[in-house]
């Protein structure tokens, strides 16, 4: 006897019936397909079994018209998904741009751990890649810039940093509530694990150093000179956003390490004879045979020229900083005005692709190992480069329900342990052991994390619970995502930098006040914590957002709603034979100049309650 589930068909129905069946509760075998209106409602463990027969059967199996949209479909993505990481890679580069100079600043001097921590976090989030900001810290180890323990607490802080990109990317289905709040859920599973192995490795590596004594047990005596190793996907869309914007990398990393004090050392550009290409542009001096900027090789700021395809669209011979910041800006909302645009045709595109799909068959081919899914996270990253890059892609398949939030963080945990691999190609290029320590801490940084919060069950619901919550957050107010952008990325960071900074000063004023300060904090974080368990905080909270989230549909509706009262006070006149409101005719007197003539047994009906 055949099972519901083998009755259920790949694809939704194909008879005469199919426009009409758009729910689950109409269907015979109540299975739910991808686009019925009660998507969304099905939770996880409610969805069935599928063989991988039905999954090849719906890959594989369709006539020469379905094999056609097929083909269509696939180019439309792989055309909206080309572009969406050229948008990722311009806005990388134009943060670089844009932030380059402070984000070197921040990473210049040794420093306390807090601290560390801290500017780790400001620096990936201003220049939007862990993988540059490791590479930098790598680059400080090698040169003697920072001490391998503050290397240690700048890579932790980095960790947290790389995972405002794809936060940001989740804003892009804000149209949708319902995507919305699975994309938004999906970014943030990375921020909260970072979060959360952060919250315990930190203290631990404050009191033991274990990473430090792990690391230093497993270097060689030495390392010799590597090559550097640039992804496909690098080589791919790089050339095309090059061509708009290429940001100088060297300038951040000479600023850190303390080569020049200012980003003015190198303004204005200069290009020799006026000829704007990478020769006479971007060529370096060799000091050491008595070559001379302006005479035998040109200078370039923040925006630089790439030896293929030579200077971007936006180099300019002769800019000052402030138009090479300028620059960057037009590049900033250029690429998210593409993002944007480019992840609604993607979505659009995967969104008829999987119309009528069953959602058993959608989470059977979805559905793998955690740790076949970590090792598909972790290929990616290496190929792509970038952990950014690879949740950025997978969140919007997230929104729309593809691949579910228990499968998220698995491949969210690979992208981090495929990042340190930028790390560790750094650190080979460098033949300073420090720099290879480092590299090799910021790995086992990511997998003591994976061992702590993914292995038991009950410790990997955590973030998972977390990132629900977030997500169903974002039903009651669209303001949710920038708000947590804005306090977690900027305002909390920057409020620990200040407070170790205090510290910093090594005097006995500002020590003081540190610690009163600290004592106030930590006094009003217990008292938050009591407010939101006991006082109902949590309670008041939603019930804030819910009344907003009522005005503000009240408020859309009104003129909709304000017509349809005034027909039907009309239409409830005319059967009453009631007269019409004296200020609404002189209203309408006024607006039409002039004045309906007034029926005359409503006339009498007047007078009569004027004597009355």
């Amino acid at each position: 006897m055949s099972t519901p589930e083998a009755q259920d068909p790949v694809k939704s129905e194909t008879n005469k019936d199919e426009s009409v069946i758009r729910s689950r509760k109409e269907r015979p075998t109540g299975s739910t397909h991808f686009g019925d209106a009660d998507w969304d409602e099905e939770r996880p463990d409610e969805i069935g079994d599928a063989t991988w027969g039905e999954v090849a059967k719906a890959c594989c199996v369709h006539d020469a018209k379905e094999w056609g949209k097929i083909f269509v479909g696939a180019c439309a993505a792989l055309f909206f998904l080309y572009f969406f990481l050229v948008s990722l890679e311009l806005m990388g580069s134009a943060a670089k741009v844009l932030g380059g100079c402070k984000a070197g600043g921040l990473m210049s001097d040794d420093t306390n751990p807090v601290a560390g921590l801290v500017i780790g976090e400001l620096a990936t989030a201003l220049i939007q890649s862990s993988s540059t900001t490791t590479s930098i810290i790598v680059s400080l180890v090698g040169a003697e810039a920072v001490s391998v323990n503050t290397g240690i607490y700048l890579v932790m802080g980095a960790n947290i940093g790389t995972s405002v990109t794809n936060t940001i990317v989740s804003m892009g289905q804000m149209a949708d509530g319902a995507q919305l709040e699975r994309a938004f859920a999906g970014a943030t599973v990375h921020d909260i694990f970072n979060l959360l192995s952060v919250a315990i490795l930190f203290p631990l590596e404050v009191i033991s150093h274990y990473l430090y004594h792990l690391t230093n047990a497993m270097l060689p005596d030495s390392v010799g000179d590597g090559e550097k190793w640039e992804g496909p996907i690098k080589k791919i869309v790089s050339p095309f956003a090059g061509r708009v914007l290429k940001a100088n990398k060297d300038v951040i990393k000479d600023i850190a390490t303390g080569k020049v004090e200012s980003c003015d050392t190198y303004y204005p550009v200069l290009c020799l004879d006026g000829i704007e290409d990478y020769k006479h542009c971007a060529s370096k001096c060799d000091k050491d045979a008595g070559e001379e900027v302006g005479v035998d090789c040109g200078r370039v700021g923040l925006i630089t020229c790439d030896k293929t395809t030579g200077c971007p669209a936006f180099f300019q011979n002769g800019a000052n900083l402030h138009d090479d910041s300028i620059s960057g800006g037009v590049c900033l909302v250029l690429s998210l005005f593409l993002l944007i645009v480019c992840l609604m045709g993607l979505v659009n595109v995967l969104q008829r692709g999987l119309a009528g799909m069953s959602t058993r068959i959608i989470y059977k081919a979805t559905n793998v190992n955690g740790l076949i899914a970590m090792a598909i996270g972790t290929g990616i990253t290496i190929l792509v480069q970038s952990s950014s890059i690879t949740t950025s892609v997978l969140t919007p398949f997230v929104g729309l329900g593809v691949i579910q939030l228990e499968q998220m963080l698995p491949l969210t945990l690979g992208a981090n342990i495929g990042t340190t691999i930028t790390g560790l190609l750094a650190a080979m290029v460098s033949d300073n052991v420090d720099a290879l320590q480092v590299a090799l801490c910021h790995l086992f940084f990511n997998l003591s994390g994976i061992v702590i919060w993914y292995p038991i069950p009950i410790m990997r619901r955590v973030p998972l619970r977390g990132a629900r919550a977030l997500g169903r957050a974002t039903r009651r107010s669209r303001l949710v995502p920038p708000i947590y952008i804005i306090v977690v990325f900027f305002v909390i960071p920057l409020l620990l930098l200040g407070l170790s900074s205090l510290f910093m000063q090594k005097t006995v004023g500002f020590t003081v006040l540190g610690s009163f300060l600290v004592i106030g904090v930590v006094l009003g974080i217990a008292r938050f914590i009591w407010w939101w368990k006991k006082q109902e905080g949590l309670q008041k909270c939603l019930a804030c957002l819910d009344r907003r989230t009522d005005m503000n549909n009240t408020m859309k509706t009104l003129p909709e709603d304000m017509q349809f009262l005034k027909s039907k006070v009309s239409l409830l006149a005319e059967h009453t034979g009631l007269p019409e409101d004296e200020e609404a005719g002189d209203a309408q007197k006024g607006s039409d100049g002039t004045a309906e003539e007034v029926a005359p047994e409503n006339e009498e009906v007047a007078i009569e309650d004027k004597e009355d």
